[in-house]
């Protein structure tokens, strides 16, 4: 067995002996992504409140970073077509389940792109984040929809891509940024006067 399989085994056991967390790492496994929108939103308001240019173009690429991790996810995880444990395994806890193929994972590519951005806009908040994406992952396995190098994947994955496509679109961000201070929505991008 290969040490993907066994790290899964060992986790799914924890899931079938804590079944009093069970609908918790479920509800946050399914309903989390709710917690990453909501960190998107706390970086472009900790941007516009720092009248940061820097910070505000990261805060802007932030959820084009998401959008554009989890664009590239879904070929790359339907040409691998990798099952997925919940699929392939017998005799194991399910608490969620897919036919698509697992690896990368979308939750963690997802998760893994918002710490990145968020990061980039304020160091803390993508501490909270990181920590957020992580438990994510874990989750994900806990609740049978994926093996730990689909999560890893797309974590790391998810984090490359917003970071390097913040670096390529930094310079038309900044460019947009101060048209749009010469606007009536200025408002959106900073709380100065």
């Amino acid at each position: 067995m290969n040490l993907n399989t066994q790290i899964f085994y060992d986790i799914n056991d924890f899931a079938r002996n804590t079944p009093w967390l069970q609908p918790v790492v479920y509800g946050y496994a399914t309903y989390g992504v709710v917690l990453f929108a909501i960190l998107l939103l706390v970086g472009w308001w900790l941007a516009r409140r720092t009248n940061d240019t820097a910070a505000m173009a990261a805060a802007v690429w932030a959820p084009l970073g998401v959008l554009a991790a989890v664009a590239i996810n879904q070929p790359i995880a339907d040409a691998i077509n990798s099952a997925r444990p919940c699929n392939e395994l017998p005799h194991i806890v399910v608490m969620h389940c897919n036919t698509d193929g697992g690896l990368p994972s979308d939750h963690a590519m997802m998760a893994g792109a918002v710490a990145a951005g968020v990061w980039l806009v304020n160091r803390r908040l993508g501490l909270v984040a990181a920590v957020a994406a992580i438990v994510m992952a874990f989750a994900r396995v806990y609740v049978a929809a994926h093996y730990p190098l689909d999560v890893l994947v797309g974590l790391v994955l998810g984090a490359v891509i917003s970071v390097v496509g913040y670096l390529l679109a930094r310079p038309l961000l900044n460019r947009l940024l101060t048209m749009v201070a010469q606007t009536p929505l200025r408002v959106l991008i900073t709380a100065a006067p």
